[in-house]
């Protein structure tokens, strides 16, 4: 799906941004352009952002505890 028209930002880039490290909207948009130009994607860039990081830094010592 596409995120940023002006860019042709998708779903996936924002996501592979994430794995690669991107931790804040404003590195996405250097990395990417999302929202670099109308900025009507920032909210869903930011929200597709901070769930690709939670997917990716999911504590897994965490599930030890639950044993």
């Amino acid at each position: 799906m596409y995120v940023c028209i002006c860019n042709g930002v998708t779903e996936r880039d924002i996501r592979q941004a994430a794995e690669a490290g991107c931790r804040s909207l404003p590195e996405l948009t250097m990395r990417t352009g999302a929202g670099a130009n109308c900025g009507s994607c920032v909210d869903m860039a930011a929200s597709l952002l901070d769930e690709a990081r939670g997917l990716r830094e999911l504590p897994l010592p965490l599930l030890q505890h639950a044993a």
